[in-house]
This record gives structure tokens, sequence and C-alpha cells, in this order.
């Protein structure tokens, strides 16, 4: 793991403090997605499917920050659609330094080098560019040439300038894991912080349905992706959720771990399922059913298994017990 002390520190303290008070159920990282929108309209998305009016709508600065204090997770995702087009990014970034949370922006990159003089590096402050492979492999993922290119030359830039920088890798059925290696190694060499890995959600909105992992291929898949992992490869996320992927550690979702607010309010259950909206946090974790939701329990939830799903369980372990926190220290050994 490549994640800073003080930000471990601040998740550890944050996640004791809860344990301490008996709350079984908290936020660890808020989903905050400011609008649908985007530049790109990859297949396997299924957020750019809505219509155009409500494309075209957007959080306000003081709606996303507002939502920010009421859930009060240490730590904040800004995905979309694309945050960069966001007409009060900055305003909503400054708003996060300013309270102290960790910040994952998460952007295609495509208007990295374009917009990133609006930003001031910052130890709260990540960018998590969208990487789905080595160029013939990402450009198709995307559905647009030239995308990969455009993506790393953010990517040094923003390394250029002193900013924190992580990828995020979705996989789907037919992903080849010697070229899913090839591109660790190469963002390695590049310099990036940290790479999250996870497998992608069946989006029913989703253009492509047809190659959406099932539960046992995605062991098979990770387990020969992160088999023998090299030294330089570093992971900005549990290492056990990495063994939940190899099918090396069984977890049930904790899907109020990543609660999400967008346009439509507080979303049920969680970032991947649309059951509903709560118009408070507080009325989202108490009208929310849920050991309604999970593997087992909602055959929507059978083969997910999401980082925004099941990392906040992976934590959750972590701190548990004497013995989680044993196979934590293990299996960073491992990685």
């Amino acid at each position: 793991m490549t994640v800073p002390v003080s930000q471990m520190w601040r998740v550890a303290s944050y996640v004791l403090g809860q344990k301490i008070k008996g709350n079984k159920r908290y936020p660890l990282v808020l989903m905050l997605e400011p609008l649908f929108k985007c530049n790109l309209a990859c297949a396997g998305c299924g957020k750019i499917q809505y219509p155009k009016h409500v494309l075209d709508r957007y959080l306000s600065a003081e709606e996303c920050l507002k939502a920010v204090d009421e859930c009060g997770a240490p730590m904040v995702s800004i995905p979309g659609g694309e945050p960069l087009i966001h007409p009060e990014i900055q305003q909503i970034v400054e708003g996060l330094v300013e309270r102290k949370k960790y910040i994952y922006l998460c952007t295609n990159a495509i208007l990295l080098k374009r917009k990133i003089d609006m930003f001031t590096p910052s130890k709260y402050l990540t960018f998590s560019v969208h990487m789905d492979g080595l160029q013939p492999e990402h450009d198709h993922a995307v559905c647009r040439d030239g995308v990969f290119d455009q993506a790393i030359e953010g990517i040094k830039e923003a390394l250029k300038r002193g900013f924190r920088v992580t990828t995020n890798t979705t996989l789907f059925e037919g992903a080849n894991p010697e070229r899913v290696r090839a591109m660790f190694d190469y963002l390695s060499e590049l310099g990036v912080e940290g790479m999250m890995v996870s497998p992608g959600y069946s989006y029913e909105k989703a253009p492509d349905q047809q190659h959406f992992l099932k539960r046992s291929r995605t062991h098979q898949l990770f387990s020969k992706i992160l088999d023998k992992p090299k030294k330089s490869w570093k992971f900005n996320q549990s290492p056990l959720f990495l063994r939940f992927l190899k099918g090396e550690q069984d977890y049930q979702c904790t899907p109020w771990g990543n609660p999400t607010y967008n346009v439509f309010g507080w979303q049920k259950p969680c970032y991947l399922l649309q059951e509903g909206y709560a118009k408070t946090f507080k009325e989202l974790m108490d009208s929310t059913e849920w050991d309604n939701y999970g593997t087992g329990k909602n055959e929507k939830c059978a083969d997910c298994m999401v980082h925004c799903g099941y990392e906040a369980s992976a934590v959750d372990d972590t701190f548990s017990s004497f013995k989680g926190l044993g196979r934590t220290i293990q299996a960073m050994r491992n990685l």
C-alpha cells in the first residue's frame, strides 16, 4: 500500500472511534457525484444514459459541501460523469481541502492538462485517473481513439507539478491478465502513487451487457493478474480487498460504507443500485432496508465484487480484531 501515513492515521482513528461508540454502520467514503455528464460514452457505463435534461443538471458547490458535512466521512470520492466538466469543481475541491477531507477526484484526464492550474497540490487532493489498460485496450474500453495518450499526458503533467496521482482500473470479461500486468509495470514506471483495480458492475443501462464478469470468473481473472505481484506495484486500496477479488477472502457487502449523493439526493442503497432516494443522510441510514442487499440476499448483487461495496468490508475487518489486523499485515507483505 502507498497511502500516506497521515491519511492512514485519519482513517484508522475514525474507524476505531466509530467502533468505540458502538456504531455498526458508518460511512467511510462519500461518493459525491456532482453531475452525470461526461465527455466520453463508454460502453460499460451506466451513468451517461440519462436524458439530456438530467445530464444538464449538476450539484452546486454549496450543495456538495453541505452533503459532505452531513455525512462526516473522512474521505470523499468525486466520480461522475466527468468532474472536470463541472463549472464549480474548483470551489468544491477548495471547500473539501479546507475541511481536511481526503479527496479522490476521478477523471478520464482528457481535460486535466487544460484545467490543472485551477488546483493547488495538497496531501488532501488526489487525481484518480481512469486507466482500463494499455493504449489499445483503454481506447477500446472508452470507445474513442487517442484517449490513452491524453490520459498519460495528464498524469505526467500532474506528477510534474507535485500532485498526488493514482489510477483506477475497471476490468471486464475478456481482459488479458498479462496485458494488465504490463499496464501495472507501465504505470509504476510513470511514478503514480498507487493503483486501484476492480471488476465492473453490470449496470442495467449500460450498452454493453455481454462483458460483465461473473463471480467465479472474477476470482479466476484476478488470481492470474495478482499472482506473484512485483515489488514495484503499489496499490492504493486494502490488501484484504485484493485477496477477496482472488477468492482467498470472503466478505459480505457493506453498502453504507460508501454512500452516494448526486443530483437526485442520497441514493439507496449504494452507488451501483438505484432503489430510490432519501432527502438526508440520516434518512438514508434509517430508512434503507440494508439487510435486503448483498450476495445471497438480492439477485442484483449476486456477482458484484466492486470496491465501493467491499473495500469498506475489508477495512472493517482490519480493525475489528487482532486477527483482522494480522491478516492485513500478512497480505501487505505478499503484495
